[in-house]
């Protein structure tokens, strides 16, 4: 089987889908990479660097297409929607992709795949489970963006993070509200607390309580009574507008007291909620940083611009579009590496097998045969026909 590695052709993204370390572990399932010239450059992989692990350079991305039996990508045409839709001309019947691809609100190009007879395999949509977590790029990305939000607010804010006792006085830390515990939230406390900043989180998971702790953050504990947080997937789903609105009321005092507030809740498929409001931004003090890694889902603070930096009091509100292409090199090794896993799960003996019984594959088959095939895709599609009527 041979698998085709293309630039990326979004905007500024650097990632690319493989990297040369991964390929004789793929060659020994009988799994050949073909790579497109120049694919690994801007994430710090060159050209021999593939070679001398086995990979074949094509010259052109046309010729990846037309030689490639799997088109693996970072960004799949839903998550690329207006460069992404050249490639559609470059599709065969009968071809597998493989890449991020927004399937949940990406219906045209759900319909535009299908059309072709393309197999598409979404990576957002791998189940969490734990024979899927080394195949599971949301959190091998959000570990990143965690990590890149609180360098992004260190370096806005006016203040530094750790305490210093030094003879002109002691400088006091920085208060660090981290507003979300999952991967990405998980890896911003940490990082925050390794700057010597005071840490303190929230999560509607009283549960994860224990695992800020361990990392030396204080969890904020409201008493709010919610239904469960996560849907059948294990992802985050959406709470009702009533729960947002007394979390906001009891958030606010935390929110005025923090120094950097870094949100991280985003829902697959929906805009993710408001929970820190203008009212709250106003609370702040100036020189204050707000860092929102949901900015791309609409933002959870209600001034954030996506790829735009607010000042709204002395305060700025960053809404960073993409963070894990700012650290191309690791992101890549992350991303190919879940990329590689799944292959290897899907791959027999040089073959292609896709058993719908399985739950990995069943989770993240989008397209197939002419038709879109995956049961949530499905129902967010009719979910969003109904909304346009």
């Amino acid at each position: 089987m041979i698998v085709g590695i293309v630039k990326e052709s979004f905007p500024n993204e650097a990632r690319v889908a493989m990297v040369p370390a991964l390929l004789p572990q793929l060659a020994k399932a009988d799994i050949e990479v073909v790579i497109e010239s120049g694919a690994g450059d801007a994430a710090g992989f060159l050209d021999e660097e593939y070679t001398a692990k086995g990979g074949k350079i094509l010259s052109s991305r046309a010729e990846v297409f037309q030689t490639a039996d799997v088109v693996a990508q970072v960004r799949a045409l839903g998550a690329n929607p207006e460069q992404g839709k050249s490639d559609l001309e470059l599709l065969r019947d009968g071809q597998t992709v493989v890449g991020m691809c927004e399937p949940l609100t990406g219906a045209e190009s759900n319909n535009a795949m299908a059309a072709k007879g393309v197999t598409l395999f979404s990576m957002e949509m791998m189940p969490r489970i734990t024979r899927a977590q080394s195949m599971d790029v949301l959190s091998s990305m959000a570990t990143i963006a965690g990590y890149k939000a609180v360098l992004i607010a260190a370096n806005e804010l006016p203040k530094m993070f750790p305490m210093m006792m030094t003879a002109a006085g002691t400088v006091a830390p920085a208060r660090v509200f981290v507003v979300g515990a999952g991967v990405a939230g998980l890896q911003a406390i940490a990082s925050a607390k390794k700057l010597g900043a005071i840490v303190h989180a929230y999560d509607v998971r009283p549960a994860v309580k224990e695992q800020v702790e361990s990392l030396g953050g204080k969890f904020v504990e409201f008493e709010l009574e919610a239904e469960s947080s996560e849907d059948a997937g294990g992802y985050a789903k959406e709470l009702g507008e009533d729960f947002y609105r007394k979390q906001r009321e009891m958030m606010l005092s935390v929110v005025a007291a923090s120094d950097v507030v870094i949100t991280t809740a985003a829902i697959p498929g929906k805009k993710a909620p408001i929970l820190v409001t203008a009212e709250m931004v106003q609370g702040m003090h100036p020189g204050s940083v707000i860092v929102d890694l949901a900015a791309e889902r609409g933002g959870n603070c209600e001034l954030t611009r996506v790829d735009e930096t607010v000042v709204e009091g002395g305060v700025k509100i960053i809404g960073p579009g993409n963070i894990p292409t700012t650290v191309p090199y690791h992101a890549s090794q992350m991303y190919a590496k879940n990329i590689a896993t799944f292959l290897l799960h899907l791959v027999d003996e040089g073959t292609l097998k896709i058993d719908t019984e399985d739950e990995i594959t069943e989770g993240t088959l989008i397209t197939r045969g002419g038709k879109v095939v995956n049961p949530r895709v499905l129902e967010a599609m009719g979910a969003s026909n109904e909304g346009s009527k």
